[in-house]
């Protein structure tokens, strides 16, 4: 999708993780969180995103290289703000503009592409991404208006001041915090978002944008994610968990369905850049790790690490640790084995 721009939203200090590192750079799924999103990026519009960082922070920068094109948000003044940043390299560039988090590594190409085809077959000023969930719940709630339109994004804050809270907040439609714009409203009303009061002081938030677009009579339309997992994001440590949590299961739903047997799902521990052949069995307590190949019909584990390997078809490794080392077919080893790929050529 060519005429697709992307902004990913990447300033947050980490803050709230308690973290000396820029939080996009946490890991999930054995690499940084933002390399899930740039991936996606890529999958979904074939060119550059463009990464939205704070003026000291060049781990992603530095992470990527060219892979991205970089806008600086000097003062951290809300979403909305951080997108006014990129109209002067974007404005004009593209048809759309997609923003999305760099902390939400769940997020499927495809749905990033079924969000803009809605937004391109409809003409809507934007589509959003919105998901059920539960009702405590920090995510701003959806509402519409009679006929089942989006007319307003109700922020948990917000609607805590109001007398029907409790209604509001009962709501199970919620706002992911991804949104396709058309390109050329979205460069007209960005400036003009209005200037609100904030925990930390004031923002432009991004949010308002619906509201604007509701009052001027355009449309906006939502995409409710089948796979709610896709809409979680990691401020926090322990959110960081969840979305550990959520990466795992999407990895063993895949290799089970691939013909691997997992004898402990919850227990294995599978990067998502690993090969698995067919018939393999995976023992509890195993780690298979950092792009390693594994053949068909072998027996891994239990309590297993494997880096960085390939082993051919038919081979067993039960108790060991393996890291940068190749095994020919049907190649076993004792137990307690540990063995490096300098070790191995001594």
């Amino acid at each position: 999708m060519r005429d697709l721009a992307i902004v990913i939203l990447a300033a947050g200090h980490g803050t709230r993780m308690k973290s000396r590192r820029q939080k996009v750079l946490h890991e999930v799924g054995g690499k940084p969180m933002v390399q899930h999103v740039v991936d996606a990026a890529w999958g979904v519009a074939g060119r550059k995103p463009f990464l939205v960082v704070g003026p000291r922070e060049t781990g992603a920068r530095d992470l990527f290289g060219d892979r991205v094109g970089t806008v600086i948000q000097e003062e951290r003044l809300g979403t909305g703000h951080a997108v006014q940043m990129a109209a002067p390299v974007l404005a004009g560039q593209a048809e759309q503009v997609l923003v999305m988090y760099g902390d939400m590594p769940l997020l499927r190409p495809e749905t990033l592409q079924l969000l803009a085809q809605k937004q391109a077959a409809t003409g809507a000023a934007l589509s959003m991404l919105t998901m059920i969930g539960p009702p405590d719940s920090t995510y701003g709630r959806i509402l519409r208006d009679e006929d089942g339109g989006v007319c307003e994004i109700m922020e948990v804050a917000q609607a805590g001041r109001r007398p029907d809270a409790e209604a509001i907040l009962a709501i199970r439609e919620l706002n992911v915090g991804v949104y396709c714009f058309q390109a050329e409203w979205l460069w007209a009303n960005v400036p003009h978002l209005p200037l609100r009061q904030a925990r930390s002081g004031v923002e432009y938030y991004l949010t308002d944008l619906v509201e604007m677009a509701i009052n001027q009579g355009r449309v906006v339309e939502a995409v409710i994610l089948e796979d709610a997992d896709e809409g979680l994001g990691a401020g926090t440590r322990a959110e960081l968990a969840q979305v550990e949590a959520a990466f795992h299961r999407r990895t063993t739903r895949k290799w089970l369905e691939a013909g691997v047997t997992l004898v402990d799902p919850a227990a294995t521990y599978i990067d998502p850049t690993v090969t698995i052949g067919q018939d393999t069995i995976v023992w509890p307590n195993t780690f298979i790790q950092s792009g390693s190949v594994i053949g068909r019909d072998c027996r891994i584990g239990p309590n297993t690490i494997l880096r960085a390997v390939s082993l051919g078809d038919g081979c067993c490794v039960e108790q060991i640790v393996l890291e940068g080392v190749t095994l020919p077919a049907n190649t076993t080893l004792p137990p307690f084995t540990y063995m490096t790929a300098e070790q191995k050529h001594e």
